[in-house]
């Protein structure tokens, strides 16, 4: 008796192990579908959206705060200047379960030096983005969702420049698509536009900044 029940409750291990593999194997999971929302708050009563999707499909040593950072430096972004931030950070309900979370992290474009160049967008201005990940017991793929924009220099407050939110999406999509390598790491990326997980305009969206409403999901592999 004793060996049937051990038996079966190694199976019953085994089925909650495979439940929640199989939980975790998706692309993402739509926020609003649990509560949640595309577009993160800035605490104003509006927001930005969260245009950029990294699959949970992606390779997972890419998925990780460690793997974004060096997949972020291999298509030309890095952390905060000095590891310096100014203003609080921004929140995001992934519908996962988390609720309002703050930001993991926030990478700007490093012009070429991973070392110095996000000192030089803090001044001048250019493309960033912020991350959260979608890991909540209601949604666990896994994937990270970013806010991504081009903003205007240090002086300009950094508001997003006109048409910013899409303009800064397909910057990133572009920067990221194919192969690209740093840290010793290689990746191959993918890419596909989602629609209607955001709606087109500028309602609820901070500085009253229009945006089309499309989120890219990307597939990050690691190939070598």
């Amino acid at each position: 008796m004793l060996p049937t029940t051990l038996l079966a409750f190694a199976l019953s291990l085994h089925s909650i192990s495979a439940l929640s593999l199989q939980r975790r194997a998706v692309e993402f999971y739509d926020p609003a579908a649990v509560g949640g929302s595309m577009v993160d708050s800035t605490g104003n009563g509006l927001g930005e959206p969260l245009n950029v999707i990294i699959s949970g499909l992606s390779s997972p040593a890419a998925l990780t705060d460690s793997g974004i950072v060096n997949y972020a430096q291999a298509i030309g972004y890095s952390k905060e200047c000095l590891g310096l931030h100014s203003g609080a950070p921004q929140t995001a309900n992934l519908g996962d379960g988390n609720g309002w979370t703050d930001q993991l992290l926030e990478l700007r474009a490093d012009y070429h030096s991973t070392a110095v160049g996000t000192c030089l967008e803090s001044v001048v201005g250019g493309n960033h983005f912020r991350v959260w990940r979608q890991n909540g017991s209601l949604a666990d793929s896994g994937a990270l969702f970013l806010a991504v924009s081009k903003e205007k220099s240090f002086i300009a407050h950094h508001s997003p420049i006109a048409d910013g939110y899409d303009i800064g999406r397909d910057e990133l999509v572009q920067a990221a698509l194919g192969t690209k390598s740093h840290g010793g790491v290689t990746y191959s990326t993918v890419a596909r536009n989602v629609s209607g997980l955001i709606a087109p305009g500028a309602e609820g969206i901070n500085h009253g900044i229009a945006q089309d409403g499309v989120v890219t999901v990307l597939t990050v592999t690691i190939v070598g």
